[in-house]
């Protein structure tokens, strides 16, 4: 190839990059950070009804990434811990939000009838569940995994983002043992008290975005 040709496909090249360093850089500065305000969003539940965060203003809210084919979170779901911190929790006045951001056509991906359907198989009592099949909430979360698990105090501040535990397997004998942040955070900051841990390392299954 001469020198002119080359060129300009040098150029393109380069240019590509800088989009996507642009496009990366400009979503991790929209990301939600802890101790600042949280980022509202709307998206539709699996009954077709409008969620956003502004609307539980006031509340303690959960938010939990979700992929039901994913061995980590088949974890929590199989052995019912997600569920019976759904119904610990929303029993206190928490909103508790599943979010799924699997685009159609990769893993965990569901249309609101199979999400439906799922709920009521596996016994799940979030407040809703959201669909979120383009990733517009998940990528303004910055969520990687699933599970990957926020809290959002009253004042609609992010204090907590990470894990679900601090037990990284796909193991169910690992349960009883593990940290369980989302519930330590949740006790923490209803009883005044700052939260010990506030950010953790999330584990599980990359959220299957669209490409």
């Amino acid at each position: 190839m001469t020198r002119q040709r080359l060129l300009p496909t040098i150029y393109a090249n380069a240019l590509v990059a800088a989009l996507s360093i642009f496009f990366v850089t400009t979503l991790s500065a929209r990301a939600a950070q802890i101790g600042s305000q949280a980022p509202d969003f709307h998206g539709t539940d699996s009954n077709g009804k409008t969620q956003s965060l502004d609307q539980y203003h006031g509340k303690f809210v959960v938010l939990e990434w979700h992929n039901h084919d994913c061995p980590y979170t088949v974890k929590h779901y199989k052995s019912g811990n997600m569920q019976s911190l759904q119904k610990q929790w929303t029993a206190k006045g928490v909103v508790w939000l599943t979010v799924i951001s699997s685009a159609p056509g990769q893993q965990g991906y569901v249309d609101a009838p199979q999400e439906n359907a799922y709920l009521k198989k596996m016994d799940a009592k979030p407040t809703a569940a959201i669909l979120d099949p383009k990733g517009a909430i998940g990528h303004l979360y910055d969520a990687k995994t699933t599970p990957n698990m926020y809290v959002i105090d009253p004042s609609g501040k992010l204090i907590y983002a990470g894990a679900i535990d601090d037990h990284a397997t796909t193991d169910v004998s690992d349960i009883p043992s593990s940290k369980n942040y989302v519930s330590a955070a949740l006790t923490e900051a209803m009883t005044g008290q700052a939260v010990q841990t506030p950010v953790s390392r999330p584990y599980g299954c990359s959220v299957k975005y669209w490409q």
